[in-house]
């Protein structure tokens, strides 16, 4: 089966230090780039993270220490890996939650503008926990009938997350979901934008998921004490809460989108305070007109001899 794609479809896997977005960085990079015309491209880049990879996660991935000691770092690959993924959508898999917040931390370290604005993000894991909920290998020998060989090598994964891509297209064409509100559709289709709308579940708006979009759109917290207020109630109440944020322990790319809803924030409350003058001039001028005028005063009159009489009574004088 050939994608049915629009521009190209970036399949990435990244194999790293550890798993806090943060803190830890990539050692391995592997790339698919899936072209409209079906043509493939794959490319594989070792990085040296600049600091030491923990004994557990080489056991893992097979990349030690000695195996990436002379790799260019991140800053100096930085350009040439955005260049080859250029305008692509990204697929992967748990790549929403783990490899594009990875990837961004990694850019935004490098200082590459790497827009996300108009990119599209396929989770392949994502369909297939929501449709069988197995893992990489798994999901392999399910939808190819093939054994994963040299599984978390970075090249091995991505070009079997871009089978198994595939084979769950070719598998659900036509079976229908019901989602937890009963809304039941065909939501696996051959379309990247379907795509992207199925598997971006919780709809993320940092990829580490500290910031989500609730149902009508607006950005909200999700996490700690203001899980599920937005962003804008959370600061009208308690702005040090940006300050504490941008000063904690959170991903780069967490700090740049909370920066955007910080900007969003003032500029509205700096409108709203330039509205209020004119509103209230309004008011007043209005409560001027509307003032009662005083009555006009009599002319004095000149004193005479009645006067002279009713002050002697008056004073008994």
């Amino acid at each position: 089966m050939k994608l049915n794609l629009k521009r190209p479809l970036a399949f990435f896997d990244l194999e790293a230090t550890g798993i806090n977005v943060g803190v830890d960085r990539i050692v391995e990079i592997a790339v698919l780039k899936a072209m409209p015309d079906g043509t493939e491209v794959v490319k594989t880049w070792r990085v040296n993270p600049e600091m030491p990879i923990p004994l557990q996660t080489s056991l893992i991935h097979g990349i030690y220490d000695e195996d990436i000691a002379n790799e260019p770092t991140f800053k100096t690959l930085a350009k040439e890996i955005a260049d080859f993924i250029g305008n692509s959508d990204l697929a992967g898999y748990n790549s929403n939650k783990f490899d594009i917040p990875m990837l961004l931390e990694e850019f935004l370290r490098a200082d590459v503008d790497f827009d996300m604005n108009e990119r599209k993000f396929v989770d392949v894991q994502n369909i297939f926990h929501q449709m069988e909920q197995r893992t990489l290998k798994a999901a392999y020998k399910f939808y190819c009938q093939e054994d994963l060989i040299n599984a978390h090598a970075a090249e091995a994964d991505v070009i079997a997350t871009y089978k198994v891509l595939l084979g769950q297209l070719e598998m659900y064409k036509e079976t229908e979901f019901e989602d937890k509100q009963g809304v039941k559709s065909i939501p696996v289709v051959n379309d990247v934008d379907a795509l992207h709308v199925f598997t971006n579940i919780h709809k993320p708006v940092d990829f580490a998921g500290r910031l989500v979009f609730n149902d009508a759109n607006e950005v909200c917290f999700n996490f700690g004490k203001h899980k599920g207020k937005t962003t804008a109630q959370v600061f009208s109440v308690e702005p040090s809460y940006y300050a504490w944020m941008k000063q904690g322990d959170f991903p780069l790319y967490t700090k740049k989108k909370l920066d955007e809803e910080w900007a969003k924030f003032n500029a509205k409350k700096n409108e709203n305070r330039a509205n209020k003058p004119k509103q209230a001039a309004s008011n007043q001028k209005t409560q001027y007109q509307s003032k009662p005028q005083p009555k006009p005063e009599k002319p004095a009159q000149p004193i005479n001899n009645d006067m002279l009489e009713q002050l002697k009574m008056k004073f008994g004088k």
